[in-house]
């Protein structure tokens, strides 16, 4: 099978690794809004197809099988997208979403549906450790009166657009040790995260509870309507499955 991965997360490399292993050709797909992003052993391409028109033109040219969507829960334009022309080619599609988080009351863990209510809960003059990735960061603007403290994995392109805070530049995995320290270090009232789910991010948030630091969770987006699996073994099994037919 011909199999188009739609990758930048850690079970989309271990994916491409388990299908290559069943004998699949794998195409891995990066958006590249990473510069040195971790490479699976497959074929690769780095960059957008171009709009609707170009990813379209792409599946006519290459002419893969399937689909699998295994981007960030917030990637919600591409999944949303990639959906939709998939079920308009009668292209199989799935979609590899990891398990969100579950909030926890009593870790002073919120989950909050915008960035808007989230500054309804912050108090001024609090200092925020924003996970959210560097995309989202302009969407902060109304929390003039905290000092913002936003980690991204690449050195910044430019100055931090908002008077009232600095980028920290670090590349995971990071552990909870490490994250209770840096949060020590830099005196962090509030931690600001997306409700991305998986065991690999999950240290900060361990961090946070351990250190009794309030953490408000961005809820994902609606995910479109589509075939869906929450794990390596059952995209693996979703493949096998069409793979006989």
């Amino acid at each position: 099978m011909k199999i188009l991965l739609l990758a930048g997360t850690g079970e989309a490399n271990s994916l491409a690794a388990r299908l290559i292993d069943a004998g699949h050709s794998v195409i891995a797909s990066f958006a590249g809004a990473t510069r040195a992003p971790k490479m699976p052993d497959c074929e690769t391409r780095v960059g957008g197809f171009g709009g609707e028109d170009g990813f379209r033109n792409w599946i006519a040219q290459s002419k893969p099988d399937m689909v699998i969507d295994a981007t960030h829960p917030f990637a919600q334009r591409i999944t949303n997208r990639t959906a939709r022309i998939c079920h308009e080619l009668g292209l199989q599609y799935l979609q590899v979403l990891r398990p969100k988080w579950t909030p926890d009351e009593n870790k002073l863990q919120t989950e909050v549906a915008s960035i808007a209510e989230a500054r309804k809960l912050v108090q001024p003059a609090a200092r925020v450790f924003l996970a959210t990735g560097r995309q989202t960061l302009i969407q902060f603007e109304e929390f003039s009166d905290c000092y913002l403290i936003c980690r991204q994995i690449d050195p910044p392109n430019g100055p931090f657009p908002f008077p009232n805070g600095e980028f920290l530049v670090g590349r995971p995995p990071f552990s909870v040790e490490d994250e209770k320290a840096l949060f020590t270090d830099l005196d962090i009232d509030w931690l600001i995260v997306k409700n991305a789910g998986g065991a690999a991010s999950y240290s900060k948030i361990e961090a946070a509870a351990e250190l009794k630091i309030p953490v408000l969770m961005l809820r994902r987006p609606v995910q479109p309507s589509c075939d869906r699996v929450s794990s390596i073994e059952a995209a693996l099994d979703w493949v096998a499955s069409r793979a006989d037919h």
